[in-house]
C-alpha cells in the first residue's frame, strides 16, 4: 500500500460510525477555516525555509484535501482518484509545450498560452466569461484582494482615471523595495490603529469601491484615456 493509499484509509476509518467523534461531526463548512488556519501555517514555514516544519505542514494540508473527498465520497459526490485524475488532466492539457509537440521558451509564452486553453475550456463547457472581472475569492485578504483587482485592471487596462492615481502608483513602483514597501504598509497599518481605524477592512472597501466603479464604466462602455503626454 502507498503512502498516499494508507493515510486516505485513515482518514475513512476516522469518519467511520466507531471513528473519531469530532471527525464525524465535520462537514465541508465546518472545515474550511480548518483549511485556512493549515495552508497559513504552511506559508509560515516557507517564508521561513523552515523544512522539517513544511513537511509537516505541507501533511496537514494534504489532510484538509483527503478530508474534503473523503465527505464527498461518503455522499456519492466524488471520489480522491477523481480529483487527482482531473487535476493530473488539466496538467496535461494546459501544457501542451511539455507534453504535445509545441515548445515554449519564457515565462510570458506560457502565461498567454495557459489563459488561451483556459478560455477555450471554459466555451466548451459553455461557462460565459465575465466581462470584466474574474471571480475573486471573497475569502481572500484585503491586501491580496487589491493587488489581484490591480493586476486585472492592468491585464485589461480597465478604465481607472480619476479613481486611483495611476501616475502616482508608477511613480511609486519605481522607488520602492520589499524592505521599504514592508516599512510603509507596517506604518500605514500601525498609524490606522493608533486611530482605532481597521487597515483590513479600509482597504477592501476601498478596493471593493474601485472594483466597482471599473465594473461600471467598463460595461457601459467607456474607455480607458491616452495618459497624458
Amino acid at each position: 500500500m502507498s503512502a498516499i493509499d494508507d493515510l486516505r484509509q485513515t482518514v475513512a476509518r476516522l469518519r467511520a460510525p466507531d471513528g473519531c467523534p469530532w471527525d464525524r461531526e465535520q462537514t465541508h463548512e465546518t472545515l474550511a477555516r480548518c483549511l485556512i488556519d493549515e495552508c497559513s501555517e504552511l506559508l509560515d514555514t516557507i517564508d521561513r525555509l523552515d523544512l522539517p516544519h513544511m513537511r509537516e505542514e505541507l501533511g496537514d494540508v494534504l489532510v484538509q484535501v483527503i478530508f474534503h473527498a473523503q465527505l464527498a465520497a461518503e455522499r456519492g459526490d466524488f471520489t480522491f482518484d477523481d480529483v487527482a485524475r482531473e487535476i493530473k488532466e488539466k496538467l496535461v492539457r494546459r501544457h501542451p509545450h511539455v507534453f504535445g509537440s509545441g515548445r515554449l521558451n519564457t515565462s510570458e509564452e506560457v502565461l498567454v498560452q495557459w489563459d488561451a486553453i483556459k478560455k477555450v475550456e471554459k466555451q466548451a463547457a459553455g461557462k460565459t466569461e465575465p466581462t470584466v472581472f474574474k471571480h475573486l475569492p471573497p475569502q481572500l485578504p484585503a491586501l491580496m484582494f487589491a493587488e489581484a483587482v490591480w493586476k486585472q485592471i492592468t491585464k485589461k487596462h480597465l478604465p481607472v482615471a480619476g479613481l486611483v492615481d495611476a501616475a502616482r502608483i508608477a511613480r511609486l513602483g519605481g522607488e520602492l523595495t520589499e524592505e521599504s514597501l514592508g516599512r510603509m504598509l507596517f506604518e500605514l497599518a500601525a498609524a490606522g490603529r493608533a486611530r482605532d481605524l481597521d487597515p483590513e477592512g479600509a482597504l477592501r472597501r476601498e478596493t471593493a469601491r474601485v472594483k466597482a466603479a471599473v465594473e461600471q464604466r467598463a460595461k457601459a462602455g467607456n474607455p480607458e484615456p491616452a495618459p497624458p503626454h
